[in-house]
């Protein structure tokens, strides 16, 4: 999880709280205010994600090539013996 799932999350739970006392109050412009709250929450979760699916290849990938450079070392120091 990111920084920017983490903002996304509280800008969505701020908005719904937001928009809910608006419709309570029978405030319009809070409830629209909150509405476009959760709006650009939502959108923050969703860059998070993709940040985080970028990320994660790039470091399943490394781990894979140190594991076989470390396999071709052991491969080696067998043949050594």
């Amino acid at each position: 999880m990111n920084s920017d799932s983490i903002k996304g999350k509280i800008d969505d739970a701020a908005g719904r709280v937001k928009r809910q006392v608006g419709e309570w109050t029978g405030d319009t412009k809070t409830e629209v205010e909150g509405a476009a709250q959760q709006v650009k929450g939502k959108a923050e979760k969703v860059v998070g994600k993709v940040r985080d699916t970028v990320d994660s290849p790039t470091r399943e990938n490394i781990q894979t090539d140190r594991d076989i450079d470390n396999d071709l070392d052991r491969e080696t120091v067998r043949e050594r013996e």
